[in-house]
């Protein structure tokens, strides 16, 4: 989710900054199931992620974890369309259509901000629920945890893996192994890892991108490096911190990718424990696309997952990829 930072963000239903009070959270009441973190709770994540345990990398601002995003249950699928079918992925990347699109969305407003916007699914649009896992690179942020992916083997539990340019780069052995093994997909987490803005805005004191331009490069600088690793164009991409704003949104969408996030936060960015993580996925309900990260094996992540999984394939849970669901994808504009 984020370069240099706890990839901990927040549920909310209006357009928020990162700086925002501990005691500004809304309640959890509208989630039935899900754990309400203590002040306490939340301040010893922060504190971990202070230590560096953080899901990708150093800590640069400090801010509170959520439980899930705001979306209804009762309205998260209504965008979806029944049996839409997800065409052939091109072994392509981005076509060359920048002049267009910077031309298309010049000079627009960049409008809200945040994680839950128009046009970002965070629901799978059926029952099957979808784990997703980010590997996030650069300093502190590049580490694999083995337990983690391990443990969805030994169970057979799909997942969609969104991996960091520089990840790739740093782990190309490991990166080539998943990206064999028919149990994940890839997914695309960008080049740089960082939020996606048109004006430079920042999450967690983390800069932006500045420009539609800029916009375009991280995705695509993303989608390039995963073309080499698969032979094939992923349909879909989630921002570093997870954080866009509305024009960023249909900036990905207009290029052919699906901006993708989450209802579950597993791991509050790899800083909670084994116990709150094991709570925090016995909160997951048909639907559901949850996000953890395969980048911290010291962190309580793989232990958590260990200890929740079984009971969710015996409660009969669906899991599933993203391509497997049916969740809409995002046509070319040419």
């Amino acid at each position: 989710m984020n370069p240099s930072d706890a990839d901990i963000t927040r549920p909310t239903q209006r357009t928020v900054g990162p700086a925002e009070p501990l005691h500004d959270l809304p309640p959890t009441a509208a989630r039935p199931g899900a754990v309400r973190l203590s002040r306490r709770s939340l301040l010893a994540a922060i504190g971990a992620a202070a230590a560096g345990t953080a899901g990708c990398g150093l800590v640069t601002q400090a801010s509170s974890a959520p439980i899930s995003t705001p979306t209804s249950r009762a309205t998260a699928n209504a965008a979806a369309v029944p049996g839409a079918k997800t065409p052939a992925a091109s072994a392509a990347p981005i076509p060359a259509i920048r002049a267009e699109i910077e031309k298309r969305f010049a000079g627009r407003p960049p409008g809200q901000w945040g994680i839950d916007l128009p046009g970002i699914v965070t629901h799978t649009g059926s029952r099957a629920v979808a784990l997703t896992f980010d590997a996030c690179g650069g300093p502190g942020g590049s580490g694999y945890d083995a337990q983690l992916i391990d443990t969805l083997r030994r169970l057979g539990v799909p997942a969609t893996l969104f991996l960091n340019a520089r990840w790739i780069n740093t782990n190309p052995s490991l990166s080539g192994e998943l990206a064999s093994d028919s149990l994940f997909e890839i997914g695309n987490h960008g080049l740089a890892n960082v939020p996606l803005s048109t004006t430079g805005r920042s999450a967690y004191g983390i800069a932006g991108t500045s420009t539609i331009g800029g916009v375009i490069d991280e995705v695509s600088g993303g989608a390039s490096r995963i073309v080499a690793l698969t032979r094939k164009r992923s349909l879909w991409f989630r921002a570093g911190t997870a954080f866009y704003d509305e024009t960023a949104v249909q900036v990905v969408s207009a290029i052919g990718f699906t901006p993708v996030n989450f209802s579950i936060n597993s791991d509050g960015g790899a800083t909670f424990p084994p116990g709150t993580v094991a709570a925090q996925l016995a909160a997951v309900q048909p639907g559901d696309i949850v996000i953890g990260h395969m980048n911290q094996p010291g962190s309580g992540t793989s232990a958590g997952y260990a200890a929740a999984l079984p009971a969710m394939i015996d409660q009969g849970m669906d899991f599933t990829t993203l391509s497997l669901t049916r969740i809409p994808v995002h046509p070319r504009i040419v």
